[in-house]
């Protein structure tokens, strides 16, 4: 093993570990996952606001979900290009870059004093976490080797849960206390910290194939700063793809916005239609210059790889199942159960401790060697599944048959999630990490959205086609109980919620396990016929130095 130098100006020891394999590996993951933790939380924290917002700065029902969206909506559109920023500029400046202006936007949304001052901040906030998103999982990919990764990818993974599970908590603390920019104001000092903890610690790396100290000198056994590898161009002569990040960010906000708007305006209404017809067309156009392009910022002979496609294809299904469940889940708890919000959402943290549990102990990477990457997604789907149609099947009654599913779907997550990510990392050169995370990222929010889709409308179909007469075309539980005059046509109608709930979880439950299925075909088959050394021949400029690319 070659020694790694150590900053000179801190003159500590030099520590023997690999290249790329920093000593302070681990402290370094805490504090990337520190910075996920407030993207991921900023996702869900807002909704316990809603009454506070609506009264205090006199935001309309617009208002209010612009601001959610807006925050949404940006991030999910800025993906791949800060994914290509991180790799062609440096992660840990990118890094840098998104800790700052995250806090900054923070700042800027605890202090509005209107809705459209709000909406703006939400944004900036969205410009920061797509930077911190996709940076984050590079970093995790630079700093750790193929055998610790795993269980890193684990770990990075299960701060996504944390932070969904815990964001309507903290919120609904937060304002039993404080004002209702206290739900901002909390990211400045996790943000300094962490923006502190990563000039320090963090290590440089771009994809001019350099691996630089925290201090910015080079590491041992990497080129020099600036020095292109060999067989590789000048850093700085590749043309920027800025029609390519145009394209592909009008492609993600208009089906983003598409799924966004769906449940509340129907889709088939004109502003879903239309704008799900702009972001596919975005998204066609942009894979077409993408192709065309000498310097393009996806490479689309990655989709050439059967283990990228495979890893693709069940990412997407990981998280159609998860934004789907969480979806129904949540109406399930409130709606058929009858707990309040925050009782419901204690009531949803049995999934994610079993997420983080599984992962920080290291089960499901001390399993991946064993089971190899298929059997690994095909066992983590088909306990997600079977956690569905148990809630589905015995959840109806109370709280009791629910919980079991809810830890089974956490075990199967725990498994399945980490897996397909470091799949999808691993079908891509190492250069281009920043780039497979924002295809990674851009993975969970379509999957998400498409599971909230899907399964929403498999709900509405079967909860109208059982409503009694009294109510018949209602849309929703709201307007069906507005209609009833009877306890007995009441009940009724909560029947038919239970019953399209149940359903539609069932749906979901089938959709994920042959989703694992055909992900784990597709990724055995890329084993069989050498997936890695498909990516090599396919790839442009595909040699020694594909990892300095670019």
């Amino acid at each position: 093993m070659s020694s790694v130098a150590s900053d000179a100006t801190t003159a500590t020891t030099a520590t023997l570990e690999p290249p790329g394999r920093p000593a302070a590996r681990w402290l370094i993951l805490a504090v990337i996952c520190l910075a996920q933790l407030t993207v991921v939380l900023d996702n869900t924290v807002l909704n316990v606001a809603i009454p506070s917002l609506t009264e205090e700065l006199g935001a309309t029902t617009a208002d209010v979900q612009w601001m959610i969206n807006a925050y949404s909506l940006v991030q999910s559109g800025l993906l791949l290009t800060a994914g290509n920023s991180a790799d062609r500029y440096g992660r840990k400046k990118m890094l840098i870059a998104g800790l700052a202006l995250f806090g900054a936007a923070s700042l800027g949304a605890a202090l509005a004093q209107s809705p459209g001052q709000l909406i703006a901040a939400r944004a900036g906030m969205g410009v920061g976490g797509a930077l911190l998103v996709t940076t984050t999982l590079a970093v995790v990919m630079q700093i750790f080797d193929d055998e610790e990764r795993p269980r890193a990818i684990g770990i990075w993974s299960s701060v996504n849960s944390l932070g969904f599970a815990a964001g309507p908590l903290i919120g609904g603390s937060l304002l039993d206390h404080f004002w209702w920019g206290s739900l901002f104001l909390v990211n400045l000092p996790v943000a300094v910290i962490a923006l502190a903890a990563v000039v320090a610690l963090v290590p440089e790396a771009s994809s001019r194939g350099d691996t630089l100290s925290a201090a910015g000198t080079p590491a041992a056994g990497t080129p020099a700063a600036g020095t292109p590898a060999a067989g590789t161009p000048a850093a700085g002569r590749t043309p920027l793809d800025l029609r390519g990040a145009l394209l592909s960010m009008i492609g993600m906000v208009g089906v983003v916005f598409a799924i966004i708007s769906g449940p509340m305006y129907g889709w088939l209404s004109g502003r879903v239609l239309i704008s799900a017809a702009i972001g596919v067309a975005g998204l066609a156009v942009f894979a077409l210059w993408e192709l065309r392009v000498p310097h393009p910022m996806l490479d689309m002979h990655f989709f050439r790889n059967r283990r990228f496609i495979g890893a693709v294809s069940g990412g997407i299904l990981v998280a159609f199942g998860m934004g789907g469940s969480m979806f129904l889940l949540t109406q399930h708890l409130q709606l058929v159960l009858g707990y309040a919000p925050l009782d419901a959402g204690l009531r949803m943290a049995p999934l994610a401790v079993t997420v983080i549990l599984v992962n920080f102990t290291g089960l499901s990477a001390r399993l991946l060697p064993r089971l190899g990457t298929p059997g690994m997604i095909v066992s983590g789907m088909s306990l997600l599944a079977a956690g569905l149609a148990a809630i589905s099947l015995f959840g109806g009654a109370g709280y009791g048959g629910m919980l079991c599913g809810l830890v089974v779907m956490g075990v199967g997550v725990a498994f399945a999630m980490p897996t397909m990510a470091n799949a999808i990392m691993s079908a891509i050169p190492p250069a281009k990490a920043g780039v497979g995370a924002g295809v990674n990222g851009t993975l969970m929010e379509f999957g998400q959205g498409l599971g909230v889709a899907v399964l929403g409308a498999v709900l509405n179909s079967r909860f109208t086609a059982l409503l009694p007469l009294a109510a018949a075309g209602a849309g929703s539980l709201t307007a069906a109980l507005a209609r009833t005059r009877t306890d007995a046509e009441r009940a009724a109608v909560h029947d038919a919620f239970a019953a399209g709930i149940g359903t539609s979880q069932l749906v979901g439950a089938a959709a994920v396990f042959l989703g694992g299925l055909l992900a784990a075909v597709l990724l055995r088959r890329a084993e069989r016929t050498g997936g890695d050394a498909e990516q090599a021949a396919t790839a442009p400029g595909a040699g020694p130095a594909t990892a300095a690319a670019e």
